[in-house]
């Protein structure tokens, strides 16, 4: 398979989930704003989907993806199943078993979590409510993952690109239609968490059959590929949950700001994610498996080809990131007052959202880098190198935060996250090469100065044409939305035709995924 058109193949499809979410995120600002119920309902959602990280998408695929890879290169489909049976049911006990403790710990939860919403009962009361409402959609979270990274490195990548859309699918229909059913009605969205699980793992489960690894109850917690993923997994909990704790420190952080500093930061991480999910998730998402291939391989050129594909990668990521952040940074109220400026989300709501989004913007690159360094590490079964470098930017973020919430208030804690996120990036690559994982191919110069002429043509054309940010607050949502398509346009033809005309074509980037 190209790996260049399974790339597109998985960013189509997070566009597409990326855009419900979108829909999904101005539904819930026209009905709840930004204010004491969403501020609630963000942190009692943000547990699951913090554990959902740690244990699913975060090291339980670190640990998975690798060991998965090597099965079926070296042992046979046969030896896989097995191995896909017995780690799916150790799965199943142990996240069934979080999710009750959860539902029953959920009070003391948000006391650590969001100590600031103890001073106002309604806040904390309704909080708790939700957290146990959604606590069980780690559950169906983690089949979603397991099921995902066994499809990817079967090269089946649209499925588990396209699953998240059911989630957001969820959220609207429920917000739509049974809001007003539910008291108070922001109680909806806590079940539609759940609707959604459910409806992502029931998705997967058929193309699982079809490939011949739909899992069968199968316990054995001696077997060698279970104990394996085991033993990689503890550092990879340990890292994965030092990059969480820094998002959770951020949340008590804003608890104690003003009603909907919390809304405002997630708001500003919703359009970060957009990026990040086209670009950074679905490279990771690609690169892992065939890198892991590569390391497993006993082919004479497997190392060369491993350094070539991280390489294959850094390319792209600088070719698309770069554009998407300096866009975010420029275009940061025509995004904001089309996709949220309606209904309870008002005008201070845009303004201090604006400035999450620019100080967010400043480390959408790192943010991305990481999801394709990261993995050359992981492929090789290594977690402990990134443990430490999350170990320094922990540190290191948390010290700016200190030192940048009070002059830039919630921005301060936007900006923190993304320059930790580069100083993370910067460390990955350090010790890829230090340990001469990776060596860069030749022509580096040549493609950055390129790419530099391309940015600051786009640059310079988006803020002439952006127009005043009084005119994108009071304009019709029609003509908002014209302009905002009508601007990203612009600046997509300006940034790819300029580097057309400086020489790149789009078979450069061609290449094929392991074998």
């Amino acid at each position: 398979m190209n790996l260049l058109r399974a790339l597109a193949t998985v960013s189509s499809m997070t566009l597409v989930s990326r855009i419900l979410g979108f829909v999904r995120d101005a539904v819930i600002a026209r009905l709840f704003g930004a204010g004491l119920a969403t501020d609630a309902f963000f942190v009692a959602f943000r547990i699951p989907n913090l554990l959902r990280r740690l244990f699913a998408e975060g090291a339980f695929s670190q640990a998975f993806v690798p060991i998965l890879a090597e099965y079926r290169t070296r042992n046979g489909e046969g030896e896989t199943r097995v191995l896909v049976s017995r780690v799916a049911t150790a799965l199943s006990l142990a996240v069934f078993a979080v999710s009750i403790l959860g539902m029953l710990a959920s009070p003391w939860i948000i006391y650590v979590s969001a100590p600031g919403f103890s001073a106002m009962p309604e806040k904390f009361d309704l909080t708790v409510a939700m957290l146990r409402i959604t606590f069980p959609y780690l559950l169906f979270i983690s089949l979603v993952s397991l099921a995902g990274g066994i499809l990817n490195t079967w090269s089946r990548f649209a499925v588990p690109a396209f699953t998240p859309t059911l989630l957001n699918l969820s959220f609207i229909f429920c917000a739509l239609v049974f809001a007003p059913y539910f008291h108070p009605p922001v109680m909806v969205l806590a079940w539609a968490v759940l609707a959604g699980g459910a409806l992502q793992l029931a998705l997967q489960l058929p193309y699982l059959a079809r490939i011949g690894m739909l899992p069968r109850l199968r316990a054995d917690f001696m077997d060698a590929g279970v104990r394996r993923i085991l033993r990689l997994m503890g550092p990879a909990v340990f890292g994965v949950s030092i990059a969480q704790l820094s998002l959770l420190i951020n949340t008590i952080f804003a608890s104690f700001r003003a009603n909907g500093s919390v809304s405002w930061l997630y708001y500003a991480d919703r359009l970060m994610e957009f990026p990040t999910g086209m670009l950074g998730v679905a490279l990771s998402t690609v690169l892992l498996p065939s890198l892991s291939k590569y390391y497993s391989s006993s082919a004479n050129d497997a190392l060369e080809q491993y350094s070539r594909l991280l390489d294959w990668g850094l390319r792209l990521t600088l070719l698309l990131a770069l554009p998407a952040a300096v866009a975010l940074a420029l275009l940061a109220v025509p995004l904001i007052s089309t996709l949220f400026h309606y209904g309870h989300f008002s005008v201070e709501d845009v303004w201090m959202t604006r400035r999450a989004l620019v100080a967010y913007s400043v480390g959408l690159v790192g943010l991305i880098l990481v999801k394709v360094l990261a993995p050359g590490f992981y492929a090789r079964q290594n977690i402990r190198t990134p443990v430490k470098i999350a170990v320094i930017t922990l540190i290191a973020t948390q010290l700016m935060n200190l030192v940048l919430i009070v002059p830039l208030k919630h921005a301060g804690l936007a900006l923190a996250i993304g320059l930790g996120a580069c100083l993370n990036a910067g460390l990955l690559y350090y010790k890829l090469r230090q340990h001469r994982i990776y060596q860069p191919q030749p022509a580096w110069g040549r493609f950055a100065l390129r790419l530099a002429l391309a940015l600051v043509m786009m640059a310079a054309v988006l803020w002439g044409a952006s127009g005043s940010d009084s005119w994108w607050l009071a304009a019709a949502w029609q003509a908002r939305l014209a302009g905002l398509v009508g601007l990203v346009c612009l600046g997509a033809v300006i940034y790819f035709a300029t580097l057309w005309l400086l020489g790149f074509r789009i078979g450069d980037f061609a290449r094929r995924a392991a074998e």
